[in-house]
């Protein structure tokens, strides 16, 4: 039996304890939905305060090189490349996933004449087959067209029909890990390309890019890099793709000279063609600042701690009559799912509600899922001692059926 002094040893234990204290975290809360949104770092109102003040209130437009605000896509894409394992110069942070997937899946699609088919699972997350939908909308099915197949058939389905592959990592809903690896060469073999959808994996697991051969990937920087609602995302696209591709989006950010105010379209080199608008300099600062939180850390180590709370979880749950009650919908095997845990019930709604309501933040998931994320900067072993206790409470006083739960705001 896992005792609370077994679980307070765990935390003078981690190596990564001490990360906790760079972010602001509530006393009387355990937050476990950082895969959704990150927690505040403390670092980041300050940085936001010196730029509001300093660089746009005392130096106005003139910080645009004053203090090198043109350059901060790239500068923020350098500093994400290591933790989806990328070498230098293929990743910028700009716009969000939706907006460069439909950058990525049209200069795929280029890419690949005579192949019309856009590949992927249907438990991917919406937004990417949304992009794919309006694609074909778009272009006419005889220029695009998606097919949706279950995660174990997709392999199987891979022939020479398919321009693009488009898979997530890591299933928003289950957890569950596709293999990169073998997956994108399985693509390959068949003369596609493919794009990961990162959201759910950078910044928690390891990801490798370059060595897995990696065509196109995409992510956002409001989950585990912690740069807030709405933080911009990010785009990699391999080295040796970066001349012959072509993105539809040619705003004047991605030309080749942006100030020269060129009537032609001329594209920037390399990564710079993924530029669309102007950059939103206050949201990156403030992703900017959150990256640094991962300095001096290796994806190993996030990784390594990420599985011990994973399990710790799991344990948990199932020493006590929680396991009679809750179905694990992650796959058990936790080297096989990212930084979550998602649970079945047919009231997961009101569980999470009502779990909320004493203080521990999850999240539910359509159509019966209770989804439980760990971010391990700052996700402590304390917190899920706490959590599966609380929980425990709310099924013993069957706080989940409470009728308030019949109406759902907008954001579940």
């Amino acid at each position: 039996m896992i005792s609370e002094l077994d679980v307070l040893a765990m935390d003078q234990a981690d190596p990564l304890a001490s990360r906790r204290a760079g972010f602001a975290l509530p006393s009387d809360k355990v937050y476990l939905d950082g895969n959704s949104l990150g927690a505040l770092p403390r670092a980041t109102p300050q940085r936001l305060l010196e730029v509001l003040q300093e660089e746009w209130g005392e130096d106005l437009i003139s910080s645009w090189n004053r203090h090198a605000w043109i350059e901060l896509p790239q500068r923020v894409g350098e500093k994400i490349a290591p933790l989806i394992g990328a070498g230098p110069g293929q990743v910028i942070c700009c716009d969000s996933i939706s907006v460069n997937l439909f950058k990525l899946l049209a200069a795929a699609l280029q890419m690949r004449p005579g192949r019309q088919l856009i590949l992927s699972a249907s438990d991917n997350f919406p937004t990417d087959l949304y992009m794919a939908q309006g694609l074909s909308a778009l272009l006419g099915e005889s220029g695009c067209r998606l097919q949706q197949v279950a995660e174990s058939s997709l392999e199987d389905s891979l022939d020479e029909q398919v321009a693009v592959l488009l898979l997530s990592h890591v299933n928003f809903r289950s957890g569950r890990i596709l293999d990169m690896q073998r997956i994108t060469a399985a693509a390959h073999a068949a003369g596609a390309l493919v794009i990961w959808d990162l959201a759910h994996s950078a910044g928690a697991l390891p990801v490798q890019l370059d060595e897995c051969d990696v065509d196109f990937a995409v992510g956002c920087g409001y989950k585990y890099l912690n740069g807030g609602p709405g933080a911009p995302a990010y785009v990699y696209a391999a080295k040796h793709h970066q001349a012959p591709l072509q993105q539809p989006l040619s705003g004047w950010m991605g030309h080749r000279n942006p100030f020269a105010f060129d009537p032609h379209y001329e594209p920037g080199e390399g990564m710079q063609q993924f530029l669309c608008g102007t950059p939103p300099i206050l949201s990156m600062i403030a992703l900017d600042a959150a990256l640094n939180e991962f300095s001096g850390l290796t994806v190993a180590q996030l990784r390594s701690k990420s599985l011990a709370l994973g399990e710790l979880f799991v344990d948990l749950v199932a020493q006590s009559e929680l396991a009679a009650m809750l179905v694990l919908y992650s796959p058990a095997e936790a080297s096989e799912r990212g930084s979550q845990l998602a649970w079945s019930h047919p009231q997961a709604y009101g569980l999470c509600q009502a779990w909320i309501e004493r203080g521990v933040i999850a999240d539910f998931r359509e159509p019966d899922i209770l989804r439980v994320g760990f971010a391990p900067l700052y996700t402590g072993f304390a917190d899920v001692w706490v959590a599966v206790e609380s929980l425990r409470a709310v099924f013993a006083a069957q706080e989940q059926l409470d009728p308030r739960w019949q109406q759902r705001p907008r954001v579940t």
